[in-house]
């Protein structure tokens, strides 16, 4: 079964270019496209795709506020900007999105993001966790949240991990574990904390008080 995905951004020739790049794919369709937030909303309500592509710089109703209204469906939304709009980072992920890409970002790595989130995970670029980070850095520091007691120590290495942004495989690299061990420990983790995914743990991480970035 194909990843039904809507493209929303206010420039057709982008919309152009994603709809290309993903039709191609043979696990991939684009369903629809929107020119700006409000149609965003609408278009992904009626057809409920598994992804949406966000771009959070849009007139009327921003993609920020489009996933913000969109909180509670199924689909799974990556947010798509340039470097100048990187304040936006931590709102979008708190508003819902499942991923953060750059527009710079290579195709192979958009069509990555599509399987990934697709399929129930969260996903970054690098520069975007750095940023992240940033701003937790810049707030004031969170006291230890109960909730931590529910994890075993291993499980908290591991959610330390996934709040630098590591992979299953390179957790399991870094804790001599196998990777098999690695997502049973994610998956465990999600389960104790009732989150989503690993960009909601990475989030949870700072604001819970285990890591204090810097």
């Amino acid at each position: 079964m194909s990843i039904r995905v809507v493209v929303a951004d206010d420039q057709a020739m982008v919309r152009r270019g994603f709809r290309l790049m993903l039709d191609d794919e043979p696990d991939m369709e684009v369903v629809a496209e929107a020119g700006d937030g409000e149609q965003a909303v609408r278009v992904v309500r009626a057809l409920t795709p598994d992804v949406a592509l966000m771009d959070i710089r849009m007139p009327g109703v921003n993609g920020l506020e489009a996933t913000r209204r969109l909180a509670g469906l199924p689909t799974r939304i990556i947010v798509l900007t340039t470097f100048d709009l990187d304040e936006y980072v931590y709102e979008a992920l708190r508003a819902g999105a499942a991923g953060f890409l750059t527009k710079e970002a290579p195709a192979e790595r958009l069509i990555e993001a599509v399987r990934v989130v697709a399929a129930g995970d969260g996903m970054l670029t690098p520069g975007v966790t750095r940023r992240v980070i940033e701003a937790f850095a810049r707030a004031p520091v969170p006291r230890r949240s109960p909730a931590l007691d529910r994890l075993t120590a291993r499980e908290l290495e591991v959610l330390r991990l996934m709040a630098r942004g590591l992979s299953n495989p390179e957790i399991a690299a870094e804790l001599f574990i196998s990777d098999t061990t690695a997502k049973t420990h994610v998956s465990r983790i999600l389960t104790k904390l009732d989150l989503r995914d690993r960009i909601q743990a990475a989030i949870f991480a700072y604001e819970s008080g285990l890591i204090v970035p810097g």
